[in-house]
């Protein structure tokens, strides 16, 4: 998929659209596969500029009374645009355009602590609005597509609109380049690139068409030099003097590289749409300087209430996957999403199961729905330490838990010497169901209807 960045603050004539392309990463149960840090609009903006990328005059406010301050320094009309990490904002209302400072102060006002496609604003992007031309979009994604595995540069003679559209409606109108990571990008290459795409009619003047081609291949400089995994600039604006400006942007880097860029600021990298929730930072402080093994964890909910809510802990991927659907298709409501693969630590695994056990939920469910080749018996270990302290606390508490593999007979013995006796609703099962989730669903919401139940009486 890619990003749709937001209506720019635009007054007249069209936009074109640049953008560095990225292969479908969305996803609910794989967060082990791509680890990436989403910018904010602000943020993006200041990575371009220090490319030596032409942006719209302005800067984030956390006030109103900040932003109004802003727009009395641009001492022209301004475009107040909320910063949160999804796309479609002018459509649901997180864009307002003013021509006075005290206009800027009242949308600023309106905007900050206002939920927007769910997600709360706490800054706003303050702005100039920009005269256009034309608008183009142009953009840079890695393609892990078996015949590309890199980056590939993307570019739109129309902008403003999701790439998607474009390409299903006018796909004349949009190249892609294959990048050589190796020998990356030229002004050449570029020129090229514009070669393949429909102007619909518009003529580039040279010097027009100079000022494109480098802007272009200074934003592959960008995705290259903060380690990207996706950067996509929509619009990139043809102003009337030929001048060339990124009137929105949308970056995510890979979490691997946040070290090397301490400037960003990013406490947490991993791909959200809303800020992290205080368990998740705390749970990230697992995984921060402890790379043996995965130690993730991540709510699926900001707010966990009322009843039916499990909390769900991974070992590997897929099987896990079948395991969440099949309660999901009974009414369960899952609070996070939790995974301990690559054979962490006794203490790593144990750190995380108490993440999951913050949270109010009314079942605990491993899903080691994989013959894992990691040593399990460091999952028995760290399961005993923790429901030994939570047992007292929930009596009745249901434990299901499937795991399989290597040390399988040594890690259930350990389980059921250290669960004997605790006053839990436990339950250990092995390999041969490891493909029988339905009958681990079954015994979940038999345990958890007992368990609730025994709650209300």
């Amino acid at each position: 998929m890619f990003w749709t960045p937001a209506f720019a603050g635009v007054t007249t004539g069209r936009a074109f659209y640049v953008s560095i392309e990225f292969t479908p990463l969305r996803r609910w149960f794989h967060p082990w596969r791509f680890f990436m840090a989403r910018l904010y609009e602000y943020q993006g903006k200041e990575v371009l500029a220090k490319t030596g990328i032409s942006v719209p005059q302005g800067k984030s406010a956390a006030s109103a009374e900040e932003a109004r301050k802003i727009a009395e320094g641009i001492g022209k009309p301004v475009v107040i645009k909320a910063q949160i990490w999804a796309t479609g904002r002018f459509k649901a209302g997180g864009i307002k355009f003013a021509d006075t400072p005290e206009q800027a102060e009242d949308a600023a006002r309106s905007l900050l602590g206002a939920e927007i496609k769910g997600l709360k604003v706490e800054r706003v992007l303050v702005e100039e609005q920009v005269g256009v031309a034309k608008e183009f979009y142009a953009g840079v994604i890695v393609s892990n597509s078996y015949k590309i595995k890199g980056p590939v540069l993307i570019f739109s003679s129309e902008g403003g609109s999701s790439i998607e559209e474009v390409a299903g409606r006018n796909p004349e109108r949009i190249g892609r380049l294959n990048v050589d990571y190796l020998n990356g990008v030229s002004l050449d290459d570029v020129k090229s690139l514009f070669s393949q795409v429909s102007l619909d009619g518009f003529e580039l003047s040279e010097t027009a068409k100079e000022s494109l081609a480098a802007a272009v291949e200074k934003i592959y400089r960008a995705f290259k030099s903060y380690d990207a995994r996706a950067l996509e600039v929509n619009p990139l604006i043809l102003n009337k003097d030929n001048r060339v400006i990124a009137a929105d942007c949308h970056i995510t880097i890979d979490d691997n590289s946040v070290f090397r860029h301490p400037e960003l600021g990013i406490t947490l990298p991993r791909d959200m749409e809303r800020p992290p929730t205080s368990l998740e930072e705390k749970a990230w402080k697992i995984e921060e300087d402890d790379y043996r093994g995965t130690g993730y964890f991540s709510q699926m909910t900001t707010k966990v209430e009322g009843e039916g809510w499990l909390g769900f802990h991974g070992i590997g991927g897929g099987g896990a996957m079948l395991g969440a659907s099949a309660f999901v298709a009974r009414g369960f409501k899952i609070a996070n999403y939790a995974d301990t693969s690559g054979d962490p630590p006794a203490s790593k695994i144990y750190s995380v199961i108490r993440c999951i056990l913050e949270q109010p939920v009314d079942g605990y469910v491993l899903m080691g729905a994989c013959l894992a080749n990691q040593e399990l018996w460091h999952h028995s270990h760290a399961l005993v330490k923790a429901f030994r302290e939570e047992a007292k606390k929930r009596p009745g508490f249901p434990v299901i838990m499937l795991i399989g593999g290597n040390k399988e007979k040594e890690t259930h013995e350990i389980i059921r010497e250290g669960f004997k006796n605790l006053p839990l609703r436990w339950e250990l099962y092995g390999r041969e169901y490891i493909y029988n989730t339905d009958f681990i669903a079954n015994r979940v919401e038999a345990l958890v209807k007992e368990y609730q139940e025994e709650k209300k009486g």
